[in-house]
């Protein structure tokens, strides 16, 4: 993975209790600092009424798309920009931009997934006050994004129907930290005989998550209305709730 979350340890190591109880260190001070961090964060959006959405999955199961298709079909009702992270290339920003919508490029080098200094050090280039959504588009990684929280208020896990329906239970951390599942890519269905909806939100309930599951498809627009019903009903709540603290 990489060294700068402490994912990747030495092959060899000579005092084994040692190297041990310095990982652990290390683990614990990049943790307080990115939880200081994203409490930072989340009081920056909170205070501009930003809400945050971080999509997380493996590469190539849909995310990029995903934006694209709800950007296309909700920037009239709503103001949205995008933070991508990849390693390299500006690629998936380039293809937001092109639907007249602000993306910033985290280029992360060899960092598996993006922390909440990161996306604090982009923030500057976006007009918070104009702002109705902001989404975050992880580094495709089903393990270490889901460790480091950003400041987002929403988690948004995609599981596509080419990488098996076992992937919860494979890797729980990930999908644990799910606020809605999205089982992406199903127009796949026809030709994977293997995978199973069902099966995958079977595992999905397994590793302790009832969060709510939606199948999308951003190749068909008709399997993608439940997503945008769920993604507008979302808001609303966060609006309604806003409101309230605001009368109280």
């Amino acid at each position: 993975m990489c060294g700068n979350c402490g994912c990747e340890t030495p092959r060899k190591i000579e005092k084994p209790i040692q190297q041990k109880t310095n990982v652990v260190e290390v683990h614990a001070n990049l943790k307080s600092s990115n939880d200081t961090q994203a409490i930072t964060n989340r009081a920056l959006f909170d205070a501009h009424d930003v809400m945050v959405i971080n999509l997380m999955s493996s590469p190539g199961s849909g995310k990029t798309r995903l934006l694209e298709e709800t950007i296309t079909a909700l920037k009239s009702q709503y103001n949205m920009a995008v933070i991508e992270g990849d390693l390299e290339t500006e690629n998936d920003a380039n293809r937001i931009r092109r639907h007249g919508v602000q993306a910033e490029q985290i280029a992360t080098g060899q960092g598996c997934h993006l922390d909440a200094n990161m996306v604090f050090k982009v923030l500057g280039k976006f007009n918070l006050e104009k702002l109705d959504v902001l989404f975050i588009e992880n580094v495709g990684n089903l393990i270490c994004p889901a460790c480091f929280d950003l400041g987002q208020h929403l988690n948004v896990i995609l599981l596509s129907v080419p990488e098996g329906d076992d992937k919860p239970e494979k890797y729980p951390v990930m999908f644990r930290a799910a606020d809605v599942m999205l089982i992406s890519k199903t127009d796949y269905l026809q030709f994977h005989d293997e995978f199973n909806v069902a099966r995958a939100i079977q595992s999905f309930r397994k590793v302790g998550n009832n969060a709510p599951v939606i199948e999308v498809s951003s190749t068909q627009s008709n399997q993608l209305e439940a997503w945008f019903a769920y993604f507008i009903e979302t808001i609303n709540a966060r609006d309604s709730r806003s409101l309230q603290e605001r009368g109280a």
